[in-house]
């Protein structure tokens, strides 16, 4: 497991293979195991493989190629909709329209969906977490029919790969682990460590390629710019008190 995890890659490009419907029973039969906030399980996940409904999906995660080559698109979703239908049921209320009850079924969702894509790739499955989906969240909701308490946060596309995709890089570990109490960073270490980041030939193209002086400007002035991280803030909160969360 260890080997898969420092191995892996993500996958962008799928054979037409199916997936055997028992296979991905068990992942996700080991996917559910994962831990959640008070074993509430505040999260749903809706399969999509119908070609009409990926149509619909695609230009909401901006016409990525892969929404509609992979044999399976998958959302994961913050859900406290079940929870609440049963304590109703029960004679109580859930208390969940509110920022805490949102998060805690957002955490339980993200666990889950990591804990599938690791099972996934176990079974020699390929996966690509697709990060549009807290861009589009109300149109999302709206073409998967999610009810009030259900917000989509992660979408994946799983399949069998066509190619062996490069791994990119990371971090070392020692930018990333603090030991005992956080310990923030000097000037120098930050150079220390996005220097090897810098230096590989294919950020320094983009670089070039975006008319930038360094990397940084590429991520902040061209891919994640303060105006969308605004216009796409605002849209989710949006979406999230749409679905009943009131904050």
């Amino acid at each position: 497991m260890l080997d898969i995890l420092k191995n892996r890659s993500t996958v962008r490009s799928y054979k037409t293979t199916p997936i055997d419907e028992s296979l991905l029973n068990d992942l996700l039969e080991a996917s559910i195991r994962t831990s959640t906030t008070g074993n509430m399980q505040l999260y749903s996940i809706v399969i999509t493989r119908d070609e009409k409904i990926k149509s619909e999906l695609s230009p909401l995660h901006f016409n990525q190629p892969m929404i509609k080559q992979a044999p399976i698109l998958m959302t994961f979703c913050a859900d406290y909709n079940r929870f609440d239908k049963w304590c109703h049921l029960r004679n109580t209320d859930a208390g969940c329209d509110n920022f805490q009850a949102f998060m805690t079924a957002a955490i339980d969702a993200l666990l889950v969906a990591q804990t599938f894509c690791v099972a996934a790739e176990s079974k020699g499955l390929g996966i690509c977490y697709i990060g549009t989906t807290t861009y589009t969240t109300s149109s999302i909701s709206k073409v998967l029919n999610l009810p009030k308490f259900v917000v989509p946060l992660a979408t994946i596309t799983l399949g069998y790969t066509d190619s062996t995709p490069d791994q990119v890089e990371r971090l070392p570990l020692e930018a990333i682990i603090h030991q005992e109490q956080y310990s923030d960073y000097s000037e120098e270490e930050i150079r220390k460590h996005y220097l090897a980041k810098e230096n590989l030939e294919v950020n320094k193209r983009f670089v070039t390629e975006n008319n930038k002086q360094n990397l940084a400007q590429v991520f902040t002035e061209i891919r994640y710019t303060k105006a969308n991280f605004e216009k796409f803030s605002n849209e989710l909160l949006s979406a999230i008190r749409e679905q009943g969360f009131e904050f």
